[in-house]
């Protein structure tokens, strides 16, 4: 095989697996940034070895571990990093196109939520648990991707699954729930409707409001808990707000969601997380640092949502 028929093949598989790698990736580390970067390694690897020319036998079972491997090898860097971040820190929001049907996302979005608690476990939980839980590997599968025994992976699991249930019940809302809370919320957000957010603020919501020190937007530097205080944290920021937000609705990790733009740049997104009947608000997420919305391109204002 030639060099260059060789490059192109080699680019090719890697394409064929971009997608799955992104959202494994992704998953472990809850930020574009540093998954892109992940990504650069791992095709830097996958190129010197010359897989297209067959020294690899099971190019998607490579190409997960050295991906896998490489960010674990960053998440010192990545955990010193926020040490010195100002404020709640959450995940890079996923900002689905608007003239892309849902269906044709990534099909393993994990939910704000569930990404808020998977930063609490450790990075080899958190791994384990993301490959297990949500791509379905099994633990015979997962065991060589980390170089630890199957009965090491299964410990290992157990706790992840353990500790993640217990602070994330398994249910879904329903998108149509889920949107319909959301746009709720927002009217009663804008217009610092006090008593509007009390009836459907969870007694025991908590708010994270992340914006890195650098957001036009007042964020609290920690998590506020409680309906009455957060329904206050948010009818003041109400208040300080731009004027002429548009709000648009978009599928965000994969739960239906909110996107405000101030004119034509993007000014913050809000996820909302139900409780078990959708009917109250037990967490909202707010990201306003502009460093993490500047993947949302200005197609994805749309038209007629706001």
């Amino acid at each position: 095989m030639s060099e260059g028929i060789a490059d192109d093949t080699a680019t090719r598989v890697f394409a064929d697996h971009r997608e799955l790698l992104f959202s494994v990736v992704y998953n472990m580390l809850g930020s574009v940034a540093d998954t892109e970067d992940v990504l650069q390694d791992a095709w830097l690897a996958w190129a010197s070895r010359g897989g297209a020319a067959g020294e690899v036998e099971n190019p998607r079972a490579y190409l997960v571990r050295i991906a896998v491997n490489t960010a674990l090898s960053r998440q010192a860097a990545i955990s010193r990093r926020r040490e010195t971040y100002v404020g709640p820190w959450l995940p890079e929001p996923l900002v689905a196109r608007a003239d892309v049907d849902d269906a044709a996302e990534r099909t393993e979005a994990v939910s704000m939520a569930l990404l808020v608690v998977l930063e609490t476990l450790t990075p080899l939980e958190r791994a384990v648990f993301v490959l297990h839980e949500v791509f379905g590997y099994a633990h015979t599968e997962i065991a060589p991707i980390l170089d630890r025994s199957p009965a090491a992976i299964r410990q290992l699991a157990h706790r992840a699954r353990e500790h993640v249930h217990a602070r994330r019940p398994r249910y879904q809302a329903d998108p149509k729930v889920q949107r319909q809370a959301t746009e709720r919320f927002l009217q009663a957000a804008l217009g610092a409707d006090l008593e509007a957010l009390m009836e459907i603020l969870a007694p025991d919501v908590t708010l994270w409001t992340d914006g890195g020190g650098k957001s036009r937007a007042t964020a609290a530097l920690r998590p506020i808990q409680g309906a009455g205080k957060v329904a206050r944290a948010i009818a003041g920021t109400a208040a300080r707000r731009p004027m002429d937000l548009d709000v648009v609705y978009r599928t965000v990790n994969g739960d239906p969601s909110a996107v405000l733009f101030d004119q034509d740049a993007p000014f913050a997104v809000m996820v909302l997380d139900l409780d078990a009947d959708g009917h109250r608000v037990r967490g909202v997420y707010a990201v306003t640092n502009p460093d993490k919305l500047t993947h949302i391109d200005e197609d994805q204002q749309g038209e007629g949502d706001g």
